[in-house]
């Protein structure tokens, strides 16, 4: 397919939004994507139409998720207990095991035509571990990676304590992502007590505000992150209040 390439990428922040309010909204973009590119198929090349691409960030209030691939014994509460803790609990259709999110936390869904990018869901998984990365080194916080675990951790190399800051868990279908990143910032941390968060069992999660001591601005937190987001994919970001899926 030999489609027009796009680097527009339209920027919304969604605030502190349900987490299935969240989800359905991807479901739409990403079903327009999917749908544009299969129409497209059936186009002469000078007629294709470009396909869109989305960044959303967002909170959400306290919820665990747990992937496809997820062992249901890795949530630590049962129905009662979510309910007196007043936590939903969805199980839903990205890779991974389970994770928190809640309030604190920065959730990034990119919904983006790797074709307007790159064919290499490797790469793009390592290209939002390496935007992380690089905002915590802003902040004085050095983070990597450790082989064979997604995602950005502290004490990457030493691992005497490491402890992951952001967990990243995606779907991909024609080359169109959904989901993405969970980056503590400010965090209650006790939530992760009611999980095994990501299945793994021998490793701790962290936040900014633990690592520095601190209450961390969120808004500065977010602006670096999109800035170090748009340099390594490239994206001409758009930025809009509200983006509708402009589909035809």
């Amino acid at each position: 397919m030999n489609q027009k390439i796009n680097h527009k990428t339209i920027f919304h922040d969604l605030g502190i939004i349900d987490y299935k309010k969240a989800w359905d909204y991807q479901e739409e973009l990403f079903a327009g994507i999917v749908d544009r590119k299969l129409k497209n198929r059936d186009i002469t090349a000078g007629n294709q139409k470009t396909t869109p691409n989305y960044l959303l960030f967002c909170q959400h209030p306290h919820v665990y998720t747990l992937g496809k691939s997820g062992d249901p014994a890795n949530l630590l509460l049962n129905d009662r207990e979510l309910r007196e803790k007043n936590i939903a609990y969805y199980k839903i259709n990205r890779g991974g095991d389970i994770t928190y999110h809640g309030p604190g936390q920065l959730v990034g869904y990119p919904i983006l035509d790797l074709d307007n990018f790159f064919t290499d869901i490797y790469k793009y998984l390592r290209f939002l571990e390496e935007a992380v990365i690089r905002t915590l080194h802003e902040f004085g916080i050095e983070a990597g990676r450790i082989a064979g675990l997604t995602g950005v951790w502290i004490d990457h190399v030493q691992k005497v304590n490491p402890r992951k800051i952001c967990a990243i868990g995606v779907k991909s279908s024609r080359w169109v992502t959904m989901h993405g990143f969970a980056f503590n910032i400010n965090s209650d941390l006790s939530y992760f007590d009611y999980i095994v968060p990501c299945g793994i069992r021998d490793k701790s999660v962290t936040s900014m505000s633990a690592e520095l001591q601190k209450e961390v601005d969120m808004d500065d937190v977010k602006n670096r992150l999109k800035k170090h987001l748009t340099g390594l994919f490239h994206m001409e970001l758009i930025e809009q209040e509200k983006p509708d899926p402009y589909f035809s």
